[in-house]
């Protein structure tokens, strides 16, 4: 039941943010909608028990992915004034009543006594494999050696684009600057 409720409200909440994306005029507005559509994302891979991935959504895509979104929206500068004035009536106690609620169910669901972080019947069924501690040991037990032949491959093509970057072709002699 848990997870059916968790699912319509941030399948609502990704639907909300996913419009939000499309139909805001703002760039900013577009950038905040992303951000509620990737933190939904997250909400259902925990549900699913891929705490892991459900992290890395957070940090990498909401985190670092928004960030640099918001740097190059700035850059290209929305500078336009903003009307700071509400035009919702009630917003502000509307906020609060609904901050409220999900406090009050959330100390209602903890005290309950009958709440898990991994959602369904607990201690039964095969082990969790998305949990960060299942992929540390199979990524430094089962895979390590294509692990680290990745990271490698990566370091050499960092190295190559640094030197690629600072490259300067020598100017030959008796050539004129303009001519192939």
């Amino acid at each position: 039941m848990t997870e059916l409720v968790l699912f319509f409200i941030f399948g609502a909440l990704a639907l909300v943010g996913g419009l939000t994306v499309v139909a805001a005029r703002n760039p900013v507005h577009s950038a905040m909608g992303l951000m509620l559509t990737l933190f939904s994302l997250a909400v259902f891979y925990v549900v699913q028990a891929a705490h892991f991935v459900a992290a890395v959504q957070v940090i990498v895509y909401a985190g670092a992915v928004m960030t640099l979104f918001l740097f190059v929206i700035m850059l290209i500068g929305v500078d336009k004034a903003e009307n700071l004035s509400e035009t919702i009536r009630l917003q502000r106690p509307l906020v609060v009543l609904v901050g409220l609620t999900v406090v009050v169910v959330g100390v209602f669901v903890a005290v309950g006594g009958r709440f898990a972080w991994i959602t369904g019947v607990v201690g039964a069924g095969p082990e969790v494999n998305g949990t960060a501690e299942a992929i540390g040991d199979d990524l430094f037990t089962t895979w390590l050696l294509p692990f680290e032949a990745t990271s490698l491959l990566l370091i050499i093509a960092s190295a190559g684009a640094l030197a690629l970057a600072f490259f300067r072709p020598r100017r030959r002699e008796g050539k004129e600057e303009g001519a192939p």
